[in-house]
């Protein structure tokens, strides 16, 4: 989508993902801190540190430009008459933050905007979630 990124990876400090249901947005990474808490299968909220690699975040840190996450609007959620309504609806929060400046993204699973906005979204949190998963495993 776009080739010259406002964002430099000289300036990068970290990514934080937040993600679950609106009302139990349990499972949290933060790449600075290195904490990952996530919700196992039995419901158990567990806490690991996982170390991402630099080559790891300069992925991550193209993936979002190569996908356009730098133009994708900052609220991609879908509006709720009632707080009942989509409660188990899942929802992420991907922050990538800069020396100067951050780029934060709520993004609703049942987002009914833009096709190719949500795309570039849920493609980036993808890859994200994906590194998480390879970082756990080593």
């Amino acid at each position: 989508m776009i080739k010259n990124a406002p964002y430099r990876f000289s300036d990068f400090e970290s990514i934080e993902i937040t993600y679950g249901t609106p009302g139990e947005m349990l499972n949290t990474y933060n790449s600075k801190t290195r904490i990952y808490h996530y919700l196992t299968k039995d419901n158990q909220v567990l806490t690991d540190t996982l170390k991402m690699r630099d080559n790891d975040l300069l992925y991550l840190h193209r993936k979002a430009m190569e996908l356009g996450f730098w133009n994708v609007d900052d609220d991609m959620t879908t509006a709720r008459k009632d707080s009942t309504e989509g409660k188990q609806v899942p929802r992420y929060i991907l922050k990538y933050t800069y020396k100067e400046k951050s780029k934060e993204v709520t993004l609703d699973a049942d987002y009914a905007g833009t096709q190719k906005m949500k795309d570039a979204a849920k493609s980036t949190i993808d890859a994200v979630l994906t590194m998480i998963a390879e970082v756990k495993a080593r």
